[in-house]
């Protein structure tokens, strides 16, 4: 395209529109690969790839050389380059970068510190990962240069790229591994200290061999794997935002010439040690070595509306619509087999099911001043202590939901976790912590959990914390000098002995109707006797029902109005504005689980009826545990 268009400048363009009309034909997005599913050291360096993550930090702009000129000192011959989507100049052996001359542009580009989605679930890795066709053995050399991740099955011990280019290259070492290695040593020979080095996927802390300490990638979330990338940005960066869940698609790159440029410029730092202290720890955060935090020059990138790969990405397209109306027609089997399911989680309780699926269903639609309608959080009350009830019910959530996270609320976890994120100013980053979520993530809060003990002062500002995030959806980052607002949309769901510590929008108290003699073994063979095909429909069913429209008409607004005013009448004491805020969103909530976009007579009185059935419940267990409530 440069060729093509010098010294036009709408190469650029062109560029990004070949891209985007060549990922709409015949699935071309499937084919190609993805860092959350294959390894650095199986990509090509310089090939195209994608990337689903969720921006954890933006560093400041940077500036680097959009055209250069190179000239051969022996011929004072000239050539042109352009330095878009490169972390190095290209420069031939007899050839040296003219820094004066009048060609020279210099532009700015963005770079975002991205991370894979905190919490993501493992069917939704396993689902991105299936849909990548794989190639045979006897596929084209050059086919499988375009599509890498194609020769990667993680559970198969496959060949990394090196080996992979030494392998067309000599033939003859091919048949060797196939005959197996006689010596009983190493097949993969040098190339495994490098796997070992750039294998992202090894935990949250890395070795780096330039660096006297362990690389933190930040991840927000204990245990996470996979990459972390910086991803550089060089158009309407303005769009983005920091929790932002993105899909890019970019240029890799992995080129160790980084590694030993940024160790070079700490090495030659003219600065006293002292001062240079912050430069340095910046520059190591900044710069870490592109085999443990690869580079992505991004061609297109676009915001999420959620990441279940059973759903269209983007629901406004015909095809897309397609796809919701047919699901939408089968839409009352599906949950009426959810229900059932979700019943027998909940040991034979079926209002708490109604409400869990209400719950799961449940997003932030609107802010009003700053009251965030549509946040539904649910205390589960009436849990067994310390028992494993909970953890399944978790692992029962994290099979429906495409992200979870399981915080439980131990003194120990109050005290020594970072639950908000921080500004660093030595190293110029943000430093994560546990709220620093994607929007829609699921948050249990295992309360179950909790003994007697003292809260430090961490303890204390982490309580505070979630019960801001509960109460008002939005967590206060600590900028040291001040503190900064960023919204956020989580679900959180509060399982509890008696009435939660934490706030929230509905209790529902349990009551079991079964007691399993061994809940391991009942809750494991509920797993396995649902049908990955039905799974898929739960999945389906609660991603998109929370995507969808609603309204009330002003007939129906005008009906309940009335019908509050009488309730009022009939019982002034109990009956207060809160009550009608619920029961407006369990309306809400249980419309849109049958598929329905507006709220009908039928519907505000079912939402009547469940509200009726869970205070009746709860006032039985006051009476029962004198002042439980």
């Amino acid at each position: 395209f440069i060729a093509q268009n010098v010294p036009n400048s709408d190469w650029e363009k062109k560029v990004t529109e070949y891209f985007k009309e060549k990922l709409k034909e015949n699935n071309a997005t499937n084919w190609v690969p993805s860092l959350n599913d294959v390894p650095v050291h199986y990509l090509k360096p310089n090939s195209l790839v994608k990337f689903r993550c969720m921006v954890q930090d933006m560093f400041d702009p940077e500036f680097y050389m959009g055209v250069y000129e190179t000239v051969d000192p022996n011929t004072n011959a000239r050539v042109l380059h352009f330095g878009k989507y490169r972390d190095v100049a290209e420069c031939g052996p007899q050839q040296a970068i003219d820094l004066n001359s009048s060609q020279t542009v210099t532009l700015e580009r963005q770079t975002f510190y991205c991370v894979p989605v905190p919490g993501e679930s493992a069917w939704v890795k396993e689902i991105s990962f299936l849909t990548e066709p794989v190639l045979n053995q006897n596929s084209h050399a050059s086919q499988a240069r375009v599509s890498p991740s194609t020769s990667y099955t993680p559970s198969r011990h496959k060949r990394s790229y090196e080996e992979d280019e030494d392998m067309d290259l000599h033939p003859s070492k091919q048949k060797e591994q196939h005959m197996g290695n006689s010596s009983g040593g190493d097949i993969h020979g040098c190339v495994e200290p490098k796997r070992l080095e750039t294998e992202a996927s090894a935990g949250h802390h890395l070795i780096s061999p330039n660096c006297s300490r362990p690389l933190d990638l930040n991840f927000p979330l204990p245990g996470e794997k996979g990459p972390a990338c910086l991803v550089k940005v060089y158009e309407s960066w303005d769009s983005f935002k920091v929790n932002d869940v993105l899909e890019v698609y970019g240029i890799l790159s992995v080129d160790p010439v980084l590694s030993i440029v940024n160790n070079e410029e700490r090495d030659n730092s003219a600065l006293d040690p002292m001062e240079c202290m912050d430069a340095a720890e910046e520059q190591r955060v900044h710069s870490p070595p592109a085999s443990l935090v690869p580079r992505i020059h991004v061609i297109l990138a676009q915001k999420l509306q959620h990441i279940n790969p059973l759903l269209p990405a983007c629901l406004n397209e015909e095809e897309s619509k397609t796809f919701v109306s047919n699901f939408m027609s089968e839409l009352s089997p599906v949950r009426a087999e959810l229900l059932g399911f979700l019943t027998h989680a909940l040991l034979g309780d079926s209002l708490a099911a109604e409400y869990l699926i209400l719950h799961l269903i449940s997003t932030v639609y609107a802010r009003r001043d700053v009251l965030p309608l549509g946040k539904f959080t649910v205390n589960l009350s009436g849990c067994p202590r310390n028992s494993i009830f909970t953890e399944h019910i978790y692992r029962i959530i994290q099979q429906l939901v495409p992200a979870s996270y399981r915080l439980q609320m131990t003194i120990e976890n109050m005290n020594h976790s970072r639950f908000i994120p921080r500004k660093d100013y030595a190293a110029n980053r943000l430093v994560s912590g546990v709220l620093q979520l994607a929007s829609n993530t699921s948050l249990v809060v295992d309360e179950t959990q909790l003994q007697q003990g003292q809260l430090d002062r961490t303890g204390v500002h982490n309580v505070t914390a979630l019960g801001n995030l509960i109460t008002w959806q939005k967590v206060d980052y600590d900028f040291n000098y001040h503190q900064m607002e960023f919204p956020c949309n989580i679900n959180v769901l509060i399982t509890s002995e008696g009435r939660s510590l934490l706030p929230s929008d509905c209790q529902v108290h349990l009551q079991p109707q079964i007691i399993p003699p061994n809940m391991e073994e009942y809750m494991n063979s509920l797993l396995t006797a649902v049908l990955p095909s039905v799974l898929n429909k739960f999945r389906i069913y609660l991603s998109l029902l929370r995507l969808l429209d609603y309204s009330i008409s002003d007939e129906v607004t005008k009906a309940v109005e009335e019908d509050f005013v009488e309730m009022r009448k009939n019982d002034p004491e109990s009956i207060t504005a809160d009550d009608l805020h619920r029961t407006l969103l369990v309306a809400r909530f249980l419309s849109l689980s049958v598929g329905q976009t507006t709220l009908s007579r039928e519907r505000w009185l079912r939402a009547k009826q469940l509200e009726a059935l869970r205070k009746a419940r709860l006032q039985q267990q006051k009476c029962v545990n004198g002042n439980e409530l």
